[in-house]
């Protein structure tokens, strides 16, 4: 069995009506995609919260998939007259082959080394390393497979930085590896705290895949700061570490609420955010800690404070 796509070359204000044209016509499926991703010119869109966002790539490609009978010819040309473009756009087609698609996502997830003890395996892989921390996870709804640099550059601060028995809250904790990682590496307790359900299930899940002990690791939507340093559930109270690792606007609206949750001394790790962002986070928390860029990968930064 196979199928046919037509790939079309666009730009931000054609691409939506594009892909609906696609969709009306009788596609499949439809989708918009950076026309440069890859290369030197691949544009990255970060949306965030209470700000304004491109929504589509300066160059951009539309695909769309049909059945293998479709005239992808014709397709084009009622999709012309549709969207009352004045000239056809650039367009080529393909046949795409069946393929044995499960094994086709698996092969974009290989074991990802850490540092010289901490790796993230999925479950179709042996760990490479059977003596190492393997914190084993498999891509999921929700975010965090040890792939992006964010995720990266909170795994290695928590390798060099944890101390054994301290207590950790994950704010947003998507996938759970973070608080999973604490949780390995020694933390006393660790609480990971997510708005939205769905990240709190898969966190559970991959915890259970992990072998935690349930009695130290607490996941929620809900978390209730208070002033108690001695208090340990996890579950209110602050704790020694915060870790955030969500985009440099909502840290920026969360400072006030993440303050409450450090106990003084304590430490505050932030992630999610680009070189450009990174003063204007830090002085958001400037306030309450002794702030500093702590670490930066491929354009992302991580920001460390002690509470004063």
């Amino acid at each position: 069995m196979s199928w046919k796509s037509i790939i079309i070359k666009t730009d931000n204000a054609s691409a939506d009506c594009l892909s609906e044209a696609l969709l009306e016509h009788g596609a499949l499926s439809a989708d918009i995609h950076d026309a440069e991703a890859g290369t030197d010119a691949e544009q990255p869109l970060y949306g965030e919260s209470g700000l304004p966002a491109e929504q589509v790539w300066q160059k951009a490609e539309v695909t769309g998939l049909f059945d293998d009978d479709t005239d992808l010819d014709a397709i084009m040309q009622s999709v012309k007259a549709a969207t009352q473009l004045s000239q056809m756009p650039s367009y080529r087609t393909e046949t795409v082959e069946a393929q044995d698609w499960v094994r086709l996502t698996q092969s974009q997830f290989s074991p990802i080394q850490i540092s010289a003890r901490l790796w993230v395996v999925p479950t179709w892989h042996q760990p490479p390393d059977s003596a190492a921390i393997n914190l084993i996870l498999d891509p999921g709804l929700a975010f965090g497979t040890g792939s992006h640099p964010t995720t990266q550059l909170c795994l290695v601060w928590l390798d060099q930085h944890l101390k054994q028995g301290e207590t950790l809250l994950d704010y947003g904790c998507g996938s759970g590896i973070l608080a999973i990682a604490a949780l390995k590496l020694g933390a006393g307790h660790v609480a990971g705290i997510d708005i939205d359900p769905h990240a709190v299930k898969a966190s559970q899940a991959n915890a259970l895949l992990n072998d935690c002990d349930q009695s130290k690791l607490f996941f929620s939507t809900h978390y209730q700061t208070g002033n108690n340093p001695d208090d340990k559930t996890g579950e209110s109270g602050q704790v020694d570490i915060v870790i955030a690792n969500i985009l440099s606007n909502p840290l920026i609206m969360l400072a006030p609420i993440l303050v409450q949750a450090v106990r003084k001394g304590g430490q505050i790790v932030l992630s999610g955010i680009l070189q450009a962002q990174a003063n204007e986070v830090k002085a958001a928390y400037q306030k309450w800690f002794d702030m500093q860029s702590s670490h930066e990968q491929d354009g992302w930064v991580l920001l460390t404070g002690i509470k004063k």
